[in-house]
């Protein structure tokens, strides 16, 4: 049975030891992280209507609904003076062509932003990069064709596919960020992965302190990309 962010069918070792193998990846990301442009202050008026697209890792697996990410990051924003209607639209075990499939129900109308995080499950599974690049490149086509601005959200394919998958799976999410021009989080996981102390017991899965590293270590970008929107909010 595959792997999957959302599912227990892997061995507990099995993942550390890939997550291990992550976090080298990591050290390299965060010697070479973007640096995020200051948003500006929250113009006063209605809320931004916005919604995280993703697998598991977005949509709280193994915890309350009050401590997943989409929740935490509007707290987040609140407290940073940005009113922010949040919507969790992430599925358990999904996959970049399971977004894809489900984009026009998981997008209301209405919605301004989007944060789109998927591709780990592809990575876990092996899926064929080309097929994650196109779902993810249709996803991006139609929300921008909605007008909807996006954070896109990057992930790291496990060494165990071979440098090859790796380089081939890694290169999806700068290329599209560049060919899109919407930016980029180099990696979700940022911070977290590999730690046991922020993980569950499964090795893949944030604790609610992880998802609270997350939300620190995005917050910048995601600021940036309200920052975008400020001059239509009224």
């Amino acid at each position: 049975m595959a792997r999957s962010y959302g599912t227990s069918a892997a061995r507990v070792e099995g993942r550390r030891r890939m997550f291990a193998h992550i976090a080298v990846l990591l050290m390299a990301l965060m010697t070479a992280g973007p640096v995020f442009a200051q948003a500006p202050a929250a113009a006063p008026g209605r809320s931004v209507k916005m919604v995280v697209l993703g697998d598991s890792l977005s949509a709280g697996y193994g915890l309350p609904a009050s401590a997943a990410f989409p929740a935490r990051l509007k707290s987040a924003l609140n407290g940073k003076g940005l009113k922010v209607d949040m919507i969790n639209a992430g599925v358990s075990g999904d996959t970049s062509t399971g977004g894809r499939d489900r984009l026009d129900w998981s997008i209301p109308e209405g919605t301004e932003a989007v944060i789109l995080e998927l591709g780990a499950n592809d990575a876990l599974r092996g899926t064929d990069p080309a097929v994650t690049r196109a779902a993810l490149a249709d996803i991006l086509t139609r929300l921008k064709a909605r007008n909807i601005a996006v954070l896109l959200c990057g992930m790291l394919a496990p060494p165990n596919y071979g440098s090859d998958y790796a380089a081939r799976f890694n290169a999806i999410y700068r290329d599209l960020s560049k060919s899109f021009g919407v930016p980029l989080y180099p990696f979700f996981l940022e911070g977290v992965a590999a730690d046991a102390r922020l993980n569950q017991p499964d090795g893949l899965h944030p604790t609610a302190e992880g998802i609270d590293v997350i939300v620190k270590n995005i917050l910048p970008a995601v600021e940036a990309l309200l920052g975008t929107l400020s001059p239509q909010r009224s």
